[in-house]
Parts: C-alpha cells; sequence; structure tokens
C-alpha cells in the first residue's frame, strides 16, 4: 500500500500535478481545472503537508513515495517550486515511468557545498520560527516575501494551505533546498521531454528554468508573462495553456 494518496479528477490521459511548500493538493484550483478539462489530473499531498502532515522523508524518499502512489505506468508529471524538485527527482529515479515534465519555479539545487549548508541552517531556523508562531503567523510572513509580491491576495488561496507546523517545519529540514544534492550533472540522464517554466518577474528562476532546460537533452524553457514565482495562482489560463500545448506535442 502507497503512503501517499492520489485523488483524480477530470478525464483524459493522466497528469501528475505536485503541490509547493505549504501547500495542498486542493491549491491552485483554477489552474488544475483547466487541466482536467482534457486530463485526469492525479494530485497528492506530499509529505509534511494536507493529509500527510505526520509522513517525514527526504527528496528521494519522497520520489519514492510518489513513484509508488502512481503505479508502473509511464505518466505525465508536473510540479511547482517544492513540486517541481519532486518531480525532477522522479524522473532521474526511474526514467522509464516519465513521459514528460513540466516544472514551474523549480531548483537544480545549490551547486557550492558551502551555500548549501548555510542554506540548511537557514532552513532550520526557518523550521524553528514557524514551530514558534505557528503556521496562522507563518503564512502571512511567507507569502509576504518579495517571492510574491505581484500575487494578489485573494490569489494565495490561504485556504488550501497545509496547517500543522510541526509537518511543514519537518518538510523544510528534510526536503528543504539545502538538503537537496546538486542535480545538474544528472540532468542529462532525464530521458523525458522537459518544460520548465518561470513567471516573467521571478528573475532568479527564469535563469533556473533557463539552465534546467539546457542541461535536460530533449529540455524547453518558457516564462509566464505578468506573473512572478507563483505563476499558476497568478496567470493560471496561461501557465495552463503553455503546459497543454508543451503536452499536445
Amino acid at each position: 500500500m502507497s503512503l501517499l494518496q492520489v485523488h483524480r479528477d477530470g478525464d483524459g490521459p493522466p497528469l501528475v500535478w505536485l503541490h509547493g511548500f505549504t501547500q495542498t493538493r486542493s491549491s491552485a484550483s483554477r489552474f488544475r481545472s483547466i487541466l482536467a478539462g482534457s486530463h485526469e489530473v492525479w494530485t497528492l499531498d506530499l509529505p509534511g503537508h494536507g493529509d500527510a502532515h505526520a509522513l517525514s522523508g527526504s527528496l528521494d524518499e519522497i520520489a519514492q513515495w510518489v513513484l509508488d502512489a502512481v503505479g508502473p505506468a509511464p505518466v505525465d508529471l508536473g510540479g511547482y517550486s517544492f513540486g517541481g524538485r519532486v518531480a525532477l527527482h522522479v524522473a532521474l529515479r526511474a526514467p522509464s515511468r516519465v513521459a514528460r515534465v513540466v516544472v514551474l519555479g523549480a531548483s537544480r539545487g545549490i551547486e557550492d557545498p558551502e551555500e548549501r549548508a548555510a542554506r540548511r541552517r537557514r532552513d532550520e531556523a526557518l523550521a524553528e520560527h514557524l514551530e514558534e508562531v505557528g503556521t496562522d503567523a507563518f503564512l502571512e510572513e511567507w507569502l509576504a516575501q518579495p517571492l510574491f509580491a505581484s500575487l494578489a491576495p485573494d490569489a494565495g488561496e490561504r485556504a488550501a494551505r497545509s496547517r500543522d507546523a510541526r509537518g511543514l517545519a519537518d518538510s523544510l529540514r528534510r526536503a528543504g533546498t539545502g538538503t537537496q544534492r546538486w542535480l545538474d550533472p544528472q540532468l542529462a540522464e532525464v530521458r523525458a521531454p522537459l518544460l520548465a517554466l518561470a513567471g516573467e518577474r521571478d528573475s532568479k528562476f527564469r535563469a533556473e528554468a533557463q539552465a534546467l532546460a539546457d542541461a535536460v537533452p530533449r529540455g524547453e524553457y518558457g516564462v509566464i508573462a505578468h506573473a512572478g514565482h507563483a505563476a499558476h495562482l497568478e496567470q493560471p489560463d496561461a501557465t495552463a495553456a503553455a503546459l497543454l500545448t508543451f503536452l499536445a506535442r
């Protein structure tokens, strides 16, 4: 029995979508509803989040649990930010079981070991702060970051955010960017076509998306106009259109 529970919506070829940090499988409702018009969208709560808040795992463990949950047949796979990093680990762990990959605001990790260690320390401090102030205060602070400056308050979907402080803190400690190995040398092993997306206003992750596309043999790069990091929340129609156009090819 899989540790993660898949939920299905829509009709058509399966498309697995993995949510970002603090989100749940219920997040990005408008974006998912567009995808469900032509695909059966498979969503699941990642460890530390939603119904899986008590489950703890590293990125490699989470990748295996996602594979266990979706079954042996090759599937199209997408993810945002944290979910995009998980998607990259899935594609590297089992290349033959991923048909196509779409990542939004994803990262290869941090190349320099000292910078990676510093990020782990920052994530630990953030996890301790989260446990101290609680999820309501933390989410207000999280969504107030410059990363989400162009995200309208009602687009943040606070009701669909995960609320378990211990689970979110554990996710930072065990699957944060500081724990992630540098993926760039391995990305040439990704067999599937890959589309790396980023919001136009998200300069850091635009550069990262271009680097991801360049590192994958069948990689492509796309920018979502008038959007920041959470492009699928800010511009759900345009983000869904870019994803569906890629899958249609």
